[in-house]
């Protein structure tokens, strides 16, 4: 006789309530204080509720229970764990040292990573230096190249501008040139018109250009456009546009 579920049974009665099967004391599964076998043992399953207005206020009224009770539970533990800390001097003291220690972490972990990309640089004395360096070296750079283009230039540089305004008009006796200096076989006649003095040296950009250099008597002088005049160079004997204000008249 099995005491079993609350029940007493029979040895040949106790059996499974669906396929009438026999059952022991290892094999059996009880329900609702019934036997049954593994194979038609009753299975639990769930249902779906439908969100009515019911069911929404006891589940609002379930988040209400479970905030109280989470708030009961935080009053319980208040100072057990971890709470709101108050900005006291001593707790202001820490968080300095703390900060501290960060930017020494920081700084640390900046040295080593000197060099190895891409950082920020540090206005230092000698960062100046060295950016005043080479912002010399860049201006002597742009001084010889200034030097080299200053004779293709269409402004003359002014600080030469005064010696030829007090010099005499008088070509060879002003720059020395003898008669075996000049190409005189080049020259050709001229037709009496404007005279020009060359004052600075000019290298032809263009193959209508004429090139200058400094005490060139210019021949035959007419202006074709603004800052531009057509002449004769007697030195070389060809014709063209040289600049207007490289020139004075003689």
């Amino acid at each position: 006789m099995y005491a079993k579920i609350y029940q007493y049974w029979h040895k040949g009665c106790f059996s499974c309530e669906v396929c009438k099967m026999a059952l022991s004391m290892t094999n059996y599964k009880g329900f609702e204080k019934k036997p049954y076998c593994t194979m038609h043992y009753p299975k639990t399953s769930f249902t779906i509720v439908t969100d009515t207005p019911e069911n929404l206020r006891l589940k609002q009224q379930s988040m209400l229970n479970s905030q109280a009770l989470y708030k009961e539970e935080f009053e319980k533990n208040k100072g057990k764990g971890f709470s709101a800390v108050a900005d006291t001097p001593e707790m202001q003291r820490v968080k300095k040292t703390q900060d501290q220690i960060s930017n020494a972490l920081y700084k640390e972990e900046f040295e080593k990573n000197k060099g190895k990309g891409f950082s920020v640089v540090v206005d230092t004395p000698e960062m100046q230096r060295v950016k005043k360096t080479q912002d010399q070296i860049s201006n002597i750079k742009y001084h010889e190249e200034f030097e080299k283009s200053k004779i293709r230039s269409d402004a003359p540089p002014p600080e030469n501008r005064q010696d030829y305004e007090d010099q005499p008009s008088n070509p060879v006796s002003d720059f020395g040139q003898s008669a075996g200096q000049m190409r005189t076989a080049a020259v050709a006649p001229h037709s009496g018109g404007k005279r020009y003095q060359a004052m600075y040296s000019y290298m032809a950009a263009e193959a209508d250009e004429l090139s200058l250099q400094e005490g060139d008597l210019i021949l035959d002088v007419e202006p074709i456009d603004e800052g531009w005049v057509f002449g004769f160079n007697q030195r070389t004997g060809q014709r063209g546009m040289l600049p207007a204000n490289y020139v004075r008249p003689v």
